[in-house]
């Protein structure tokens, strides 16, 4: 009788120790249930943050949505026409410098004419770029910021070099008539302008398309000169 009531003592405190257990068990489920469901909004907000703002759309590109057979942009829809003017003196001092190179060999006044119009316009329209059809900008960051530095810094030497260069060549056309030193030296000074604005127009680029500057207008202060 006395073994049969151990016994039955024993296999109550079993099945007691089963039930916390289980409890406990359960608690624990509830507990890590809880916390996740928690961290599903947290998890939400930090997403919503790392997602960038997109560009606001342009009116140029609302009026396109109404009629999308219109695809040619008028001048007062981009936010600045720095774009469209600075490619002209990217070009033309490249290529009056080149001719001027090849010029030291040839001594040709067909090739000297062709260099002294090519610098002309290539310094004018580098001026006007830099000075007056330049884009202001608002909220870069500080790397974007310092690629401007550096684009305005090359900038400005193309149009100092630039004037050199159109002086120069000036003189060395109608004042020393296309003599090897004189078409050397303006060689040498639209060879300098001619680094310069690849430099301007490399950290230009470095703008729009790595740091995101102007696209849709982004940074960009609409209408500035």
């Amino acid at each position: 009788m006395l073994i049969f009531c151990v016994a039955t003592v024993r296999i109550s405190y079993a099945h007691g120790g089963e039930k916390h257990e289980k409890k406990k068990t359960e608690t624990t489920v509830v507990k890590a249930e809880t916390a996740d469901t928690a961290q599903v909004p947290q998890t939400a907000q930090d997403t919503a943050k790392a997602q960038p703002h997109a560009p606001a759309a342009t009116e140029h590109t609302e009026a396109h949505e109404h009629t999308p057979s219109e695809v040619h942009a008028s001048l007062s829809d981009f936010p600045n026409t720095h774009p469209l003017i600075v490619h002209f003196p990217i070009m033309l001092l490249m290529v009056a410098a080149a001719v001027l190179l090849v010029n030291i060999r040839f001594l040709s006044k067909e090739l000297n004419w062709v260099a002294t119009v090519a610098t002309l316009i290539g310094f004018g329209t580098a001026y006007l770029a830099a000075n007056y059809n330049h884009p202001h900008t608002s909220g870069l960051t500080a790397h974007a910021q310092l690629v401007l530095d550096q684009h305005d810094l090359y900038a400005e030497w193309t149009v100092y070099l630039g004037a050199v260069g159109v002086v120069v060549q000036l003189l060395s056309h109608f004042l020393f008539k296309g003599k090897r030193w004189s078409v050397a030296v303006a060689a040498l000074v639209l060879t300098g302008s001619a680094y310069a604005v690849s430099m301007a127009g490399h950290y230009g680029a470095q703008l729009v398309h790595i740091e995101g500057v102007g696209p849709q207008g982004k940074y960009l202060e609409e209408h500035h000169h």
